[in-house]
């Protein structure tokens, strides 16, 4: 077999002979993305010199998560183990959970994440420290994914569904449903904080100005944190307050507490449109207390980061798609 020259790893790496040089000899000042399509190349070819014993084991990802405590994000993560555990023994992937409420910390997370890291999927709270830590990040080298939310620039790259699309789909399902019957519509999301939330949001009340459906008026949003107590706490009030309301759309997490309140009235009284296929969901669908499921499917947004990470950094060459992921809608009927 032919010996594998500097020049051979460098053209199949799309770099310098100088780069390479500098990475299978471990002398420093090489981004991070650039040593793993190095080490990758070098590997393709078959290689026969032992690579850099810092280099071995090269492709760390990190994968920054919030809230572990919800039926979303425990799918999520777990979607990112059983990935892990298929993929080529050299990708270690680090699952990390972080405090929302704590955004500074979060940055300090992506600043300092104590090994060396190729590739970061995130999703985090819009801070201007943590937009300000992700930019150093991508200047460093470091592929970034945000999933699921993003925030800052349009450009960055970002895997989930079409936020927008599925509060337009919520609206729509809402007033085709009620019918002819009257009444006003709430939402219900986490906060200002998630641009998911915020997209959602103005995709359910745009759908409803523009389709001409007088009947059926969005009254107003409220904001639960995702907390189930204090979501019950908030819905319950606005029944009291306006009996007229129909239809309650939940953006967000915190299908407990709508559960909660729902299901102390009579079934139907008020459609629920709601996020998430979880075992409660299944039980509330069948049970007639929630109307629709939209499911934003978790793990195909944890296989697309990681392919996204991997093509980037030349371990994979194959195209990832830069399409939305597609969403699910759930009724009784294909539960």
């Amino acid at each position: 077999m032919k010996k594998v020259r500097l020049a051979d790893i460098a053209r199949e790496a799309e770099v310098g002979t100088a780069t390479v040089e500098r990475v299978l000899n471990a002398r420093g000042n090489v981004s991070p993305t650039t040593i793993a399509k190095v080490i990758q190349a070098a590997r393709r070819l078959g290689y026969k010199q032992p690579l850099p014993e810092r280099y071995r084991g090269v492709l760390r990802i990190e994968v920054i998560m919030m809230r572990r405590e919800t039926p979303f994000f425990q799918r999520l993560a777990s979607a990112f183990q059983r990935i892990s555990e298929s993929l080529d023994p050299c990708i270690l992937v680090h699952r990390t959970f972080a405090d929302e409420n704590d955004p500074l910390s979060v940055a300090r997370r992506i600043a300092s994440p104590g090994f060396r890291r190729m590739g970061l999927i995130i999703v985090a709270p819009d801070h201007p420290e943590v937009r300000a830590k992700l930019k150093a990040a991508r200047e460093a080298g470091e592929v970034v994914v945000q999933i699921v939310s993003r925030i800052g620039d349009q450009d960055d790259l970002f895997v989930g569904i079409d936020n927008y699309a599925a509060g337009r789909t919520a609206a729509q399902f809402m007033t085709r449903m009620l019918g002819a019957r009257e009444g006003r519509l709430v939402g219900l999301c986490h906060s200002g904080a998630y641009q998911v939330h915020r997209e959602r949001i103005r995709g359910f009340s745009d759908y409803l100005a523009k389709s001409g459906h007088e009947r059926h008026v969005f009254s107003r949003v409220l904001f639960g944190l995702d907390q189930d107590l204090r979501s019950a706490e908030m819905v319950h009030d606005a029944l009291i307050a306006d009996p007229g309301i129909i239809g309650v759309y939940n953006a967000g997490g915190a299908n407990e507490g709508v559960a909660s309140v729902l299901g102390k009235k009579p079934c139907g009284s008020v459609m629920w449109v709601g996020h998430e296929l979880t075992e409660g969901s299944r039980g509330w669908l069948r049970s007639g207390l929630l109307d629709v499921v939209l499911d934003q499917a978790p793990e195909a947004q944890a296989r697309r980061s990681l392919d996204i990470v991997l093509q980037k950094v030349g371990f994979i060459s194959a195209e990832v798609s830069a399409e939305p992921i597609r969403f699910y809608t759930i009724t009784s009927e294909n539960i």
